[in-house]
């Protein structure tokens, strides 16, 4: 065999030797086309600076939230897989004093806020832009996002280029990301998978930050955005594509715009997981079931493994996929959806410990927000609580709403709107609901300090007075008045008062007015501020100074920037109301007015109650067990039991009492059963319908004096012969107590 036929040999043997031994992961993966991988997803959200496990309202520690105990969670369900990612979706920056302190002194250049301080040390893989970052406007949100050593993704959110053109609209924030992430598959080869991220926020932002927002931003509807742009990161090589939209579940039905449009994304093709949030809600859950297309036990809504990890970092979100290889790309074969919370509240124990490096990691800034709260600005002469907010009026609102009026009227004196009436409008922040039997205000009598003030008005908003017309005041309060389920009066067993659906914060006591509620009627408007019983009319004898309010008469409201430029779906308010926006946080006027007092009465003057009710209904409520303390001044009210997921079960008595209707339909019994007979029929009837006249007119006591002039008729022996004595007996009675309760 000759030199040229050995080479060539040699050189055949060492291409096969080349072909047949692979030389790296690489040629691997090329051929397992069907490789496994596992990955896993986490998410938190809505932290809201909840970064150690305290209560800053309450001054004391707590083992119910805190991110220093998510972050056990997350080193955890590390810890139990190859593959894992972790993202957060937003509302971070704000939320609790830690978060207020640092916005009020600021970030200079250097500085990083607590929040990046602790989830940095974390390995976050993304970011969204939740809606209270930009309580504190735009520059405070990238002055402080800057500090984060991971990128953050939002789609819905442009310059305002000031044109209408939306095809040359730029992003503020990038609006997606494309992550090559290496993982392992299941037989323990290196592979890669393109992980897709997009963010989307509420576009109602422009609403309720529109101070800090209007000409900066624009944003448009998440749904018609996850339509657009799926598609380009497919087309630019996303395996897997993670949408996280800063977004409750909302509607089955697709709406325009819509605040709470995950549900609609599970409907958008290439959409593999969702991680969801803004609604401080938990899914999988046991308030999703029974919706169409959600499967609790998978995990899924319309097949799309979602999850929605609560809120203050009380639970951590997991979605677990199982990818499958396909050619080039990675299919989702299999999947499931949990949630890990930090604490057990059926035992009332705590499942984690705080992770000790994130609490070192912020203890400065820890410390600096307790000595901020702890700060003392007066004395209040009672206690102040919210646990009945919304059974009647309420010191924790009166006191919110007293110091609006106060700064208001101060603002406005000199000015145009001078000899205007003044009129306030708060609502309840703290009053349990989703946020759990704990979530309620109570500052005991004795000095107020600014935790207390805190407590009292949770958010940064910024006054707002508003210029309407009476009869765009009673279509507010009728909006509000949503916050009730509709009562029948003749239904047995209990009935549950509060619409749990609505949120307290859009349910306004407007102060300097006087109104009932009647809950036996429907509700005019559904949540979205859509006008769905045009006949309904829940808002009863509404008067200023004791007379009707007339639908042109004018008024002055102070509120806030949320609901003055449209939060909430109020009618008739839009921003373009607004006369006056001094530059205070509501907070701030409410610590201004208790200085300037030094010591305050936060007594409820009483201007709002429900109309009693002609039956004996069982109305129900839940509020915390430590309302029992004060059912005995709230005689109305009284506590039935243990209620459901740590809430008490109170009742609230709203049975009639006697009225000028009550004692008028007494009357026509008798008259129709002959008890009583012409002329003194007569002459009754006319007297309760005088009476009437003057109290729809404000006149109580010329009503009382024509309720007088009926007892006269009815006990003038004269007529004595045209009724029983049995009528005469329960219509003096009757009467009096009508005087009585009209006096």
């Amino acid at each position: 065999m000759g030199k040229g036929t050995l080479g060539n040999l040699s050189f055949i043997g060492f291409l096969l030797i080349f072909i047949l031994i692979p030389l790296g992961t690489d040629s691997v993966q090329a051929e397992s086309e069907d490789s496994i991988v596992d990955m896993r997803l986490m998410e938190t959200t809505d932290i809201h600076v909840n970064l150690v496990n305290y209560d800053y309202y309450q001054d004391s520690p707590t083992s119910e939230y805190g991110l220093a105990m998510t972050a056990t969670r997350i080193k955890e369900a590390r810890a139990e897989t190859e593959n894992s990612m972790l993202f957060d979706n937003g509302d971070l920056i704000q939320g609790n004093p830690l978060g207020d302190y640092t916005a009020r002194n600021g970030l200079e250049e250097g500085d990083v806020h607590p929040v990046y301080k602790a989830m940095n040390l974390l390995d976050y893989d993304t970011g969204n832009i939740g809606n209270h970052e930009f309580n504190y406007g735009i520059d405070f949100l990238q002055e402080s996002i800057d500090d984060a050593n991971f990128p953050y993704v939002n789609a819905n959110v442009y310059y305002d280029d000031g044109d209408d053109d939306q095809t040359n609209d730029e992003h503020f924030f990038e609006p997606y990301k494309i992550i090559p992430k290496q993982v392992t598959d299941t037989d323990g080869n290196t592979q890669t998978v393109d992980v897709g991220v997009i963010g989307f926020v509420p576009p109602q932002i422009m609403q309720w930050d529109n101070a800090h927002l209007e000409g900066e931003v624009i944003t448009k509807d998440i749904y018609k955005t996850a339509q657009q742009y799926v598609p380009i990161m497919q087309e630019e090589g996303a395996d897997v594509i993670v949408a996280v939209p800063h977004s409750g579940l909302g509607s089955t039905e697709l709406r325009e715009r819509e605040e709470n449009a995950t549900y609609n994304l599970t409907q958008i093709d290439g959409i593999d997981a969702i991680l969801f949030g803004h609604a401080h809600e938990v899914f999988p859950g046991d308030s999703f079931a029974g919706i169409s297309g959600v499967d609790l036990d998978k995990g899924t809504i319309n097949g799309v493994p979602s999850v929605e990890a609560g809120y203050w970092g009380n639970h951590l979100g997991i979605v677990d996929l199982k990818l499958q290889k396909n050619g080039n790309d990675w299919d989702v074969i299999d999947s499931s959806s949990q949630v890990r919370a930090m604490f057990d509240e059926e035992n009332g124990e705590a499942l984690v410990e705080p992770d000790q490096e994130i609490l070192d990691a912020i203890e400065e800034d820890h410390q600096a927000t307790l000595d901020y709260i702890r700060s003392e600005v007066g004395q209040t002469t009672a206690p102040i609580y919210s646990y009945f907010a919304l059974a009647k009026d309420d010191p924790s609102v009166q006191i919110v709403s007293d110091a609006q009026k106060w700064y208001t009227e101060n603002a406005v004196e000199g000015t145009e709107y001078d000899d205007m009436p003044i009129l306030s409008a708060a609502a309840p922040f703290k009053a349990g609901g989703r946020s759990g039997p704990g979530y309620y205000t109570h500052i005991p009598e004795g000095p107020i300090a600014i935790k207390n003030v805190a407590d009292l008005y949770v958010y940064p908003n910024t006054l707002k007075v508003v210029r309407l017309t009476g009869e765009e005041i009673r279509q507010w309060l009728e909006m509000s008045a949503g916050q009730f389920n509709q009562i029948d009066p003749d239904a047995e067993g209990e009935q549950g008062l509060v619409d749990n659906d609505f949120s307290t914060y859009n349910f306004d006591i407007i102060d300097g007015v006087t109104y009932e509620i009647d809950v036996t009627e429907p509700t005019r408007y559904n949540n979205d501020g859509e006008l769905i019983n045009p006949d309904a009319n829940r808002i009863k004898y509404l008067r200023y100074n004791d007379e009707p309010v007339a639908e042109d008469q004018e008024f002055l409201v102070a509120t806030n920037n949320y609901r003055a430029s449209g939060g909430g779906n109020f009618p008739n308010l839009d921003g373009s109301q607004v006369v006056l926006s001094p530059q205070i946080e509501n907070r701030q006027a409410i610590i201004d007015y208790i200085q300037e007092n030094g010591m305050i009465d936060p007594s409820a003057d009483g201007n709002w109650s429900f109309a009693p009710i002609n039956g004996s209904p069982e109305l129900t409520f839940q509020s915390s067990p430590d309302a029992q303390e004060f059912v005995d001044t709230d005689g109305d009210i009284a506590y039935i039991g243990e209620g459901e997921d740590g809430f008490s079960k109170y009742g609230l008595d709203l049975s009639q009492t006697v009225t000028i209707e009550s004692v008028n339909q007494t009357v026509t019994d008798y008259i129709n059963s002959g008890d009583v007979q012409h002329p003194l029929a007569v002459q009754l009837t006319n007297k309760l319908r005088q009476a009437e006249h003057h109290l729809e007119k404000g006149h109580h006591q010329q009503a009382v004096k024509k309720v007088d002039d009926f007892l006269k008729h009815l006990n003038n022996k004269g007529m004595d012969k045209f009724v029983t004595a049995e009528a005469k007996e329960a219509l003096q009675n009757e009467g009096a107590e009508l005087v009585e309760n009209l006096q």
